[in-house]
Parts: structure tokens; C-alpha cells; sequence
């Protein structure tokens, strides 16, 4: 089942019963996949009764002859993130239209192998709520982004989000999200709408 947006309340952690003893817990993990295959794959996770998220946003398309369309946008080429414990994770690796799943190469695990890298699940709701409530075209930045000031925006449709802010050469600003060992989604907004925070 594709998982959906869940709430504006993204101030903490969630809770959940997940972990307990005897119960393996599921986990987001990054599967790398062929680009512009990433709904297909999504697709065929869910029929395997997999849960899965592809990070995509509404946007319109107009073509040279003036047809418009209304499609979903993936902003994060070839990454299906996959939620599932580490041994559901260990079957899925083996299917033909995963390629690979990434690392955490900052982690020091004592050997040369490095550990899978998980992805918090606030951060994934984080994406979610974004990608599902801005007005404005959402961008990956997939490398390290220097940062400003942390915010809370206070109004608008990304009302109760967390991120932090930064001003372009142009004197736009713009809100990114970091996705830990991924990079951040960033979107333009206006700076009168969000809050400083410590």
C-alpha cells in the first residue's frame, strides 16, 4: 500500500508500538531503481504487499501543441523509499527491478562494509506534507546545502513545518527540508511566513 500524507503536526516524533519485544520493526529504507522506472517499481511493491513511498508532486504540463495535463512529478530520480524490517529488506534487494540499496557511507561500523541507511520517519512525513501542501514547485538538492536559520512556518499552506531557511542571490528565499544521507527538498517562500526558532 503507497503510504499517504499524514498531518500537519510535525513538531515531533512520532510514537508508535513498533520494536516491541518479538515484533521485528519496519523501517524506511532507499532502493535505488532504473530512472523514470520509480512508479513502476512502486507498483509492484505494493502488489507484493510492500509499502512504499515515491516522492512526486502535482504539476502541470503543457505541451508544444498547447495540451495541458495535470501529471505527478518524481523530484527524487530513482529512489523508491521502502518501508519494511531488515529481513523483508533482504528479499526485496533480490528482485529484478531493484538495483541496490544505499548506504549510510558516514557511518562508522568497524569494518568495510558499510550499514543500510535508514531514513527517519519524521523526515519522510516531512517530504510528505511538503510535496503534498506547497504551492510552489519542490526541488531535491541532493548534496550538502548550507543553511541559515532554523524556522517554523507559521502561515500559508506549509503551516506547522520545520526546516531552515536561506536566502538566493536574488533576493528570494527558499525553505529545505534535509533527508538525512539524501540531501533536502527545498521550495520558495516567503520569509514574512515563517518564524525563527533556536
Amino acid at each position: 500500500m503507497i503510504t499517504k500524507t499524514i498531518g500537519h503536526d510535525l513538531a515531533s516524533e512520532p510514537t508508535s508500538s513498533e520494536g516491541a519485544v518479538g515484533v521485528p520493526e519496519a523501517k524506511w529504507f532507499v532502493a535505488i531503481v532504473n530512472s523514470r522506472h520509480e512508479k513502476k517499481v512502486a507498483e509492484s511493491l505494493q502488489e507484493a504487499g510492500i509499502t512504499s513511498y515515491v516522492a512526486t508532486q502535482k504539476e502541470m504540463k503543457v505541451w508544444k501543441n498547447g495540451k495541458r495535463k495535470t501529471i505527478d512529478r518524481v523530484v527524487i530520480p530513482s529512489v523508491v523509499f521502502v518501508h519494511c524490517t531488515e529481513k523483508e529488506r533482504r528479499q526485496i534487494v533480490s528482485l529484478p527491478f531493484i538495483y541496490r540499496f544505499m548506504v549510510n557511507r558516514s557511518a562508522d561500523s568497524g569494518t568495510l562494509n558499510k550499514p543500510v541507511a535508514v531514513i527517519p520517519d519524521l523526515q519522510i512525513r516531512k517530504l510528505q506534507f511538503m510535496l503534498g501542501q506547497s504551492d510552489f514547485p519542490v526541488n531535491f538538492v541532493p548534496s550538502a546545502f548550507k543553511v541559515k536559520d532554523n524556522v517554523r512556518v507559521i502561515r500559508g499552506s506549509l503551516k506547522g513545518l520545520y526546516g531552515q531557511i536561506m536566502e538566493n542571490s536574488d533576493g528570494s528565499h527558499t525553505l529545505t527540508v534535509g533527508i538525512e544521507l539524501l540531501g533536502g527538498a527545498a521550495v520558495k517562500i516567503d520569509p514574512y511566513d515563517v518564524e525563527k526558532i533556536d
